[in-house]
């Protein structure tokens, strides 16, 4: 489980077994969410992480998408 990034108490990663579409999983003190990244990006699942939260999350996504997605992709031999 490749921690992509850590930032305001959110980490970034994904899962070695992953599927597509590309997607990001987060987590929190609060819980976890999946964001996904292509075609574009989209929350597909939150337990429990506060909006507020989930909003920065979104933003950090949008700074860092390419970023994402190139780690993805490197990883999954793509």
């Amino acid at each position: 489980m490749p921690t992509i990034l850590t930032i305001f108490g959110l980490r970034f990663f994904f899962y070695a077994d992953e599927h597509l579409p590309i997607h990001i999983h987060l987590e929190n003190a609060d819980g976890l969410a999946k964001i996904e990244l292509e075609p574009c990006i989209k929350l597909i699942e939150n337990k429990g992480i506060k909006p507020r939260d989930i909003k920065r999350a979104i933003t950090i996504v949008e700074h860092y998408r390419e970023e994402f997605i190139e780690q993805w992709k490197k990883f999954h031999d793509e």
